[in-house]
């Protein structure tokens, strides 16, 4: 057992650290190819932070465990909204002030409607799976539409990003952190899918409720990283949106990619409680960030109370499982 639990907290370590780098040159590419900060941070950097989500999902699919595939993507989402979120607005208190992040928040709750009505009949198949990878190529093309708009260039998060994307990156260099990222990924999320499935086996639950809490949670290690830098500089937006744009292409790429190699039947327990947790907290996180009639901010009793709900559902999961 102590060698699956080194192997899972190895493969954390390198999947964080190689996301970082993937990130890095990704965006360092694409500011040399003359995008601009605001599409990059958007498209490149929103993707480049889930793709640990994606090869851990994407592997374990392929080697068979789509129920720790399914409980990534989803468990994921939910550690976004009540870990990652909670945990960051108790280092400081978080507010939207982008016009652009609040345009996607209905967009965010329109793809978690649309993926529980696709797995509503207990099954994600191929053509469900198509479904959700052709509503990302859509979601990406919204947000390149909306990063060329003429008020897109004002918005407070243009500036943030502007700040952020690498510009001093050559070529050259950024070329050679994508790779070693790319290898980096697939190597570490490999070692977690290793780890998870024999830990599952070995304490009898399923590879569901493994992908739910534990793997969720490292592969969300690089949005936590990520949200914390942020708002520590001031880029509240920035923070927000990564875990908005994390939460989307989640359910699209992740799920459907997931779907795609290796169709399964969807357990009760992910419609009924998983998907049913994820809104709610959703939710809970947009009507604080947005308020009731006046300017609403996610303070420090916000962070405390997201924080409360996620540990709430890892407790109710540890007691489904142990029944």
């Amino acid at each position: 057992m102590l060698l699956y639990i080194i192997g899972l907290i190895v493969g954390f370590a390198a999947l964080a650290w190689s996301a970082d780098r993937f990130v890095l040159g990704a965006a360092g590419a694409a500011n040399q190819l003359g995008l601009s900060p605001l599409v990059i941070g958007l498209t490149i950097v929103a993707l480049g932070t889930s793709a640990p989500e994606l090869l851990v999902s994407g592997l374990a699919a392929w080697h068979g465990s789509p129920g720790l595939a399914i409980g990534n993507a989803v468990g994921s989402n939910i550690a976004n909204m009540g870990l990652i979120l909670g945990a960051t607005a108790l280092v400081a208190p978080l507010a939207i002030h982008s016009r652009l992040l609040r345009r996607e928040l209905p967009v965010l709750f329109a793809t978690i409607l649309l993926c529980w009505a696709l797995l509503w009949n207990g099954q994600l198949s191929r053509l469900e799976s198509s479904a959700l990878l052709l509503g990302l190529v859509a979601l990406i093309l919204f947000l390149l539409w909306e990063s060329h708009r003429k008020s897109a260039r004002t918005d407070p998060i243009a500036s943030e990003f502007a700040a952020e994307i690498p510009s001093g990156l050559s070529v050259g260099r950024a070329a050679l952190w994508l790779t070693v990222g790319l290898i980096g990924l697939l190597l570490s999320a490999r070692l977690c899918v290793w780890a998870a499935v024999e830990l599952a086996q070995l304490f009898g639950v399923s590879d569901l409720v493994i992908g739910l809490s534990i793997v969720a949670l490292g592969t969300s290690l690089p949005e936590l990283a990520a949200s914390i830098a942020s708002v520590r500089r001031g880029e509240h937006d920035i923070a927000i949106g990564n875990l908005i744009g994390s939460n989307m292409f989640n359910l699209l790429g992740v799920m459907g990619l997931a779907g795609l190699i290796a169709p399964t039947a969807v357990e009760s327990g992910v419609i009924e409680r998983d998907f049913a947790v994820m809104f709610g907290l959703t939710a809970a996180a947009v009507v604080m960030s947005r308020g009731l009639g006046s300017p609403g901010h996610i303070g420090r009793l916000g962070g405390a109370l997201l924080l409360l709900a996620y540990a709430g559902y890892q407790l109710w999961l540890y007691l489904v499982s142990g029944s």
